[in-house]
Parts: structure tokens; sequence; C-alpha cells
């Protein structure tokens, strides 16, 4: 559903919170800000760049199905309940997303792309997009990573004279019968998508920058925080975050226990270089290939904050919790930590209690750099 954004005028409009991104952290930042009375595009707006509701799991291959997805986490005030496991999980959580942000009167903007976030007028930040230009007091910045695929850069790539292709275009197994296919990376989306290409697939070949690691048996809630901990220290230096999976080790499940019975997940090193057949590793070993597959993740979709300078020199943006510590004004909910769909939800609430002493100074307990609605002199306090 669409909504109206900026004033008539083409003047900004000011609100009191911003939020950019409608996944999982951001409709969960964006049901807290409703339940704390911030009322629905008078007070905050939501702002998606994703053509319908579902985040990026709308983005998802079609034969990912509901069963098949790892760690999906509800999203606060309601259950998702009662979904068929053998249909697409792009269209399951899409779905669960439309009747969330529906039952919750969110309100979300859509297609709308975010062009830039620069210092505004008046303590406010200024909002660029093609909905118009808003002038919030706040921003909360829930852009995900779906929109940045990590393409290696490995010599020869440009030499190839077969397809090479992001596992975030892959199209299902049967774009690849009777290919043969080098799958890079060592996260759950590259073992999902080998194992459904390798039964229709001439041949595959597994390639990991460093040996993969599967982890058997339950992952009880220590190991979790451990996990998250070691994210978050990142995040907190200042250096770009790492994904919470890349810390976990990757389940073992029964297909991937049969897939190594049968020689699929045999791991190689990263190869050398790319030749125009296939691929050549340092010692002179070769494999021809027809397809190279880059399941090598994603990076933080965050250059629209650019002209904020919020990034430290180690590279990343340094957080206290989701406070971005070179400017309280804003938080960045379903980055580094809190990437984990149960993580979003967290987030999304931490984000709003926060911004809550920052826009409400007379509430009990609000610190006392927080009663200044300037932002050049919040950001000298923090």
């Amino acid at each position: 559903m669409n909504y109206s954004g900026g004033r008539p005028d083409g003047a900004a409009r000011e609100i009191e919170v911003a939020v950019i991104g409608a996944g999982q952290a951001g409709l969960a930042a964006a049901y807290h800000l409703r339940r704390a009375g911030y009322v629905p595009d008078r007070d905050a707006v939501v702002l998606d760049h994703a053509p319908r509701p579902g985040g990026a799991w709308q983005f998802r291959w079609p034969t990912l199905t509901y069963d098949k997805v790892h760690g999906m986490h509800a999203l606060p005030g309601m259950e998702l309940t009662g979904a068929d496991p053998a249909r697409p999980s792009s269209e399951v959580i899409g779905a669960y997303f439309d009747r969330y942000e529906r039952a919750f009167g969110l309100r979300v903007h859509r297609p709308v792309d975010v062009a830039a976030v620069r210092e505004g007028t008046g303590g406010r930040l200024r909002v660029e997009s093609s909905d118009g230009t808003y002038a919030p007091r706040a921003l909360i910045n829930a852009t995900g990573t779906w929109d940045r695929p990590f393409l290696p850069r490995i010599p020869g790539q440009e030499t190839f004279a077969g397809r090479q292709l992001h596992s975030a275009q892959y199209p299902g197994p049967e774009a690849f019968r009777g290919q043969r296919v080098v799958v890079v990376g060592g996260g759950t989306s590259a073992v999902q998508q080998l194992l459904e290409i390798a039964p229709v697939a001439a041949a595959t070949t597994w390639v990991t920058r460093r040996p993969p690691v599967f982890r058997e048996g339950p992952f009880d809630e220590e190991q979790g925080r451990a996990a998250v901990a070691r994210v978050e220290e990142r995040v907190r230096e200042g250096l770009p975050p790492q994904s919470v999976v890349s810390v976990t080790g990757l389940p073992m499940t029964e297909a991937m226990r049969q897939a190594r019975a049968h020689g699929v997940l045999e791991r190689l090193p990263m190869f050398a270089r790319v030749t125009p057949g296939g691929v050549v590793w340092a010692d002179g070993r070769t494999a021809e290939a027809d397809v190279l597959l880059y399941a090598t993740g994603f990076r933080p979709a965050i250059g629209h904050l650019a002209p904020l300078r919020l990034r430290e020199t180690g590279g990343g943006i340094r957080l206290a919790g989701t406070r971005v510590v070179r400017d309280p004004r804003i938080h960045l909910v379903g980055y580094g930590p809190s990437a984990s769909t149960i993580g979003a939800n967290r987030a999304g609430r931490a984000a709003v209690r926060d911004l809550r002493r920052l826009l409400e100074p007379g509430r009990p307990g609000t610190p006392a750099w927080e009663h200044t609605n300037a932002g050049a002199s919040v950001r000298q306090k923090a």
C-alpha cells in the first residue's frame, strides 16, 4: 500500500523518527515506536526500498522452502503459525510480514529509495528520498545487507568464458543442470545451494577461504550469547561487523551428513586465479567450470549515511548497543550483532527505548547530555 510522503510544497516534512528499512529489524522498531505512542505516518515514518512486504526474504530462491529456513524468529506481538513447510520461504514470510504491517497499522511507504541522510537544520536530520524529504529528530536505520552482495576480486575473473553470479541471484538448481559448477563460500547459503545443485550438475567443486566448521547438537542460549558477544566486540571497536553465523559454525543436518558421505562436501582451499575454462590453484591444480557461484556474503547497505561521516578509522561504525557513538540520534538495527532475526527484534526494542530518552528528556533517569535537541552538541557531549 502506498502512502503520501513529503509536503506538497516540496519542503521537508518534520517528524519525530524515521525508520529506513522494513525487514525484521525495521518492523520490530516500528512496532515498538507505535507501542511507545509514536503514531505511524504522523510521528514516525517507515521507508522501505523493497517493492512489497517481506524484507530480504521476498528475494530468496524458490526452492528455499520454509522447512529449510534456519532460525526464523517471530516478530514482536504476532506469532507465525500454521505455515506450510513445503511452501517457499519467500511466500510464507512475505505474507506474514504483510499481515503484521496491516495488523499494527505500520503504514510502510514503498517502494522508496533513500538517496542520502544529511545534517539538517535545528538539530534535525535531513532524509532525502523518492518519497520526498523528511526532517526527523532521530533515525533508526534497518537497511540490512541484501542490496550489497560481496564479490571477491580474483585475478583472471574477466577472462572467464562461463557464467559468474552471486548467491543472491541464485535461480534454483535447474539452471545448473549438466554443468560444472564451482561454489565459493563457507556459509549456510553456500551449503544449501551446493546441496541442491549437486544432484543435477555434471560436477561440483566446493571452495572456501577457511576450513568450514560444522556444529553438532543443539545451539544453546549460552553459546548464542558468546557468539553475539564476539560480533559485538568488533562493532564496539568501530570495525566492520562479521555475521553472527561466521562465528557460530554451520549446523549439521541429516542432508549435510548424506552429502558429506557422497563426497559433495569435500572442501578445497581458495583457488589462486580464474581462467577462461575454470580455476587454478597455487600448486598448479585445476578444475574446469561452466559456472562460478559466489556465496560470499554481503556488506551493510549504509551508503546513504555517508554524508554524516559516521565511520571510524577501522572502517566500521562504532555502536553503544544500537546507538551510533558519533551521533546518538542515529541507531543501527539489524547491523552486526543484531543481524539475526531474534537479535533484530531485541535491537528494535532497545533502539526505541534509547530514543525515547533522547526525544522525551523529561522522563526520569534521562542522562543530562540527552536534554538537548541540537545534533552537533549531542555529538560533542556523547
